[in-house]
């Protein structure tokens, strides 16, 4: 999909802003021609989505402005009310996040929002500087800023949140490995205790002939295995600790 500059049919622009123009709608700017005016905004940007949908609101050498719907300015109000509508819907599903998916839509979302209005903002800066007495133009101007600082709010939040989340499950993980060590320690302690008796009863288990004074020494030797594998367990957790 490519963009194509596509003008309304009722605009007459003077050849001073046509010459300026291209055959591509381009940023978000004011064009000045000798007497004229054309102010040209971005429609809501999709996620994934990187051509623009223009819009171009032309004033004459009257003083009168012309909007794709007919005379006035009041499809920028429109405009950025479809903007507020957007960002208070991100807004609402950051207040009620369930997956990662969700926060990550948002995150996708919210850039190109703020980096939209914040160019929106510049052009209506720039249609003021040619008309510093027009205050619908300088109201709507506020009005996008006010909605530059909530999409970059958005923004920022949305990261802050899946910083947090990560951190989160980060010491989830930690906690999670800390209990796991710990049973296996205990584990290691259990079998370093018996590790003599199994050494022990292994020698003395095997097909040999031992000697007479030895199987009176079975208990003997028992105590001696348990007291080995104390020493062991002892030793260990010392270290441990």
């Amino acid at each position: 999909m490519e963009e194509k500059l596509i003008l309304p049919e009722h605009y007459e622009l003077e050849r001073e802003i046509l010459e300026q123009l291209s055959d591509r709608p381009g940023h978000q700017r004011c064009v000045v021609g000798h007497d004229e005016l054309l102010l040209v905004l971005h429609e809501v940007p999709k996620a994934r989505v990187p051509e623009r949908e223009a819009l171009f609101f032309w004033r004459r050498m009257d003083g009168r402005w012309i909007q794709p719907g007919g005379p006035g300015l009041d499809e920028v109000g429109g405009l950025l009310e479809r903007y507020a509508n957007v960002i208070d819907a991100n807004e609402e599903l950051l207040e009620k996040l369930e997956s990662a998916q969700d926060l990550f839509r948002i995150l996708r979302q919210a850039g190109p929002l703020a980096r939209s209005l914040r160019n929106g903002v510049a052009a209506l800066d720039q249609a003021l500087v040619q008309e510093y007495e027009d205050k619908e133009v300088r109201n709507y101007r506020d009005r996008a800023q006010e909605l530059e600082r909530a999409a970059e709010l958005l923004q920022v939040e949305a990261r802050e949140t899946m910083l947090f989340w990560q951190a989160e499950a980060a010491e989830e993980h930690k906690k999670s490995s800390d209990r796991l060590g710990n049973i296996l320690f205990k584990l290691n302690l259990v079998t370093g205790f018996f590790l003599p008796l199994v050494a022990l009863g292994g020698l003395f288990g095997m097909n040999v002939n031992l000697p007479d004074f030895v199987r009176g020494l079975f208990w003997w030797i028992f105590l001696g295995g348990l007291m080995v594998g104390g020493m062991l367990l002892w030793y260990v957790a010392r270290e441990r600790k």
